[in-house]
């Protein structure tokens, strides 16, 4: 076992990689890119630790384990909750890279959403990536190039990551988690690659009923009422999968701040206590936002994915269905919508996913817009824009 064993579909990256961790071709900035789920992050604290390792990543050391673990001193991964990382965080890192390594051979700083860097944290990270210390590397994560400035990509030796297939994801999942096979399969191809929601649909049967509540949806919308039950039910879904994800850390950050200022000990509040929970709670509700803006884009996948199946069908595509389960509802929404108009769907889901990621149109406001567009109805027929 080696510390590359859990990319998936990523030979080509893993040679490249696994050479520089061996001095051929070893730079100081990198850029990893790659779609949702292809394993950037997971990559990048790979790399750390084929960087740190005597013997470039062995997946058995104690400096190999403690990378993976997250608790090597010298290994510094920044990964955000809220909407954008701003300049305090990167300065911040900035000063952990100038210092020389406690233990390790590398000081490594990871930032794992670089794309969402604020202007000024950019401009932070620029000088550092520019004048790096000798023994220090910078790992990048993003999902396209563009996603960046070009004067930090220009400076970053790029790592393209790309989505796994089908059949590489339900191997995965089979021989690494254990995953029943038909499970793995189908988690495989609801996921369409993207390794952690294919975990999260193999392990979780909440998971996988929110996400065929979903996937029902483009066969409910006959009429108006039926789109606006369809918006709201799908909010409701997002709300209830982002308090799963986030209730338990909500409880253990307020938890630990409780004891850190006495408040569970002497039972009561010291003065600074106020001002630290209003911090905590104005972080934890952006998080939360972001959290429910997250699970909702996913559901637009999971509905873009029906509309490609449908298409699949009128082309009479033999391979299986991303949603071979509903083949049946499928075929009956190729049969009642041209190919032309199921692409005009798939450009309003993707219409309304900008309205939300990029405009801040409330979620419920931006769904009930897109119902509306999707609904199935002979005389929706080239009405979509």
């Amino acid at each position: 076992m080696t510390v590359w064993d859990s990319l998936v579909g990523q030979k080509h990256v893993i040679g490249t990689l696994a050479g520089a961790a061996d001095g051929k071709g070893m730079t100081q900035s990198w850029l990893f890119t790659g779609p949702p789920g292809s394993g950037r992050s997971n990559a990048a604290v790979a790399f750390a630790a084929a960087l740190q390792c005597p013997n470039n990543g062995c997946g058995a050391c104690h400096e190999c384990h403690t990378v993976l673990a997250g608790s090597h001193a010298d290994v510094s991964l920044i990964r955000t909750e809220k909407l954008s990382i701003g300049v305090d965080e990167v300065r911040d890192l900035v000063r952990r890279s100038a210092l020389a390594p406690a233990r390790g051979r590398w000081q490594i700083l990871i930032v794992e959403d670089a794309d969402r860097l604020t202007e000024q944290a950019n401009n932070a990270l620029l000088k550092a990536i520019e004048e790096p210390n000798d023994r220090t590397v910078w790992i990048l994560c993003a999902p396209t190039v563009e996603d960046l400035l070009p004067t930090i990509r220009s400076r970053c030796r790029l790592v393209t990551l790309s989505t796994p297939t089908t059949a590489e994801v339900a191997t995965f999942l089979a021989t690494h988690d254990g995953i029943n096979p038909a499970l793995a399969d189908y988690a495989a191809r609801a996921s369409q690659g993207h390794i952690g929601r294919a975990r999260a649909l193999a392990r979780d049967e909440a998971t996988r009923n929110r996400r065929r509540d979903v996937v029902a949806i483009p066969t409910k919308l006959r009429n108006l009422g039926a789109c606006m039950r369809a918006a709201s039910e799908m909010v409701e879904l997002a709300k209830e999968e982002a308090d799963a994800i986030t209730s338990e850390l909500d409880a253990r950050e307020r938890a630990d701040l409780d004891a850190g200022y006495g408040v569970v000990d002497r039972g009561r509040r010291p003065r600074e206590y106020a001002p630290a929970l209003r911090r905590l709670e104005e972080g934890q509700k952006t998080r939360a936002k972001r959290r429910v803006l997250d699970v909702i884009d996913r559901g637009l996948m999971d509905l873009v994915s029906v509309y490609r199946d449908a298409i699949a069908v009128a082309a009479g595509v033999p391979t299986k269905l991303v949603n071979e389960e509903m083949r049946g509802e499928v075929e009956a929404l190729a049969g009642s919508a041209s190919p032309e108009l199921n692409l005009q769907r798939i450009n309003a889901v993707f219409a309304a996913r900008e309205q939300m990621l990029e405009f801040n149109v409330p979620p419920a406001l931006a769904l009930e817009s897109l119902m509306v567009a999707l609904r199935d109805t002979a005389s929706a027929e080239g009405a979509i824009v």
